[in-house]
C-alpha cells in the first residue's frame, strides 16, 4: 500500500512540476507589453522598474521583434541595448 502511495506522490509533483515549466514557457509576443520602456529607448532615460519587468517577461520574443522591419529600429537602436542592459536583459544574437 505504500508503495502504491509513494507512486501516486511522485506522479503528483511530476505534473506539478510539468504544470509550472509550462506556464513560464507560455508568453504571448506583442510589442505592446514593451510600451513602458518606449521613454527610455526613443530618449536614453534609466528604465523603470516596469519597464524591466516587461522586459524580461518578452525576453523570448525580441528575435521576432528584430525580425519586423517596423520594430527592428527600436530594439535594435543602442538605447534599446543600454536599457536591455540595465535590466540585467541580454540581447540575444539573432
Amino acid at each position: 500500500m505504500k508503495k502504491g502511495c509513494s507512486l501516486v506522490a511522485v506522479m503528483l509533483v511530476v505534473a506539478l512540476i510539468g504544470d509550472q515549466l509550462g506556464a513560464s514557457e507560455a508568453v504571448t509576443c506583442s510589442a505592446t507589453q514593451l510600451s513602458p520602456c518606449l521613454g527610455a529607448i526613443t530618449s536614453g532615460t534609466p528604465p523603470s522598474q516596469a519597464c524591466c519587468a516587461r522586459l524580461r517577461v518578452q525576453q523570448p520574443c525580441l528575435c521576432g521583434y528584430m525580425r519586423d522591419p517596423n520594430l527592428r529600429q527600436y530594439v535594435n537602436s543602442p538605447n534599446a541595448r543600454k536599457v536591455a542592459s540595465s535590466c540585467g536583459v541580454s540581447i540575444p544574437s539573432c
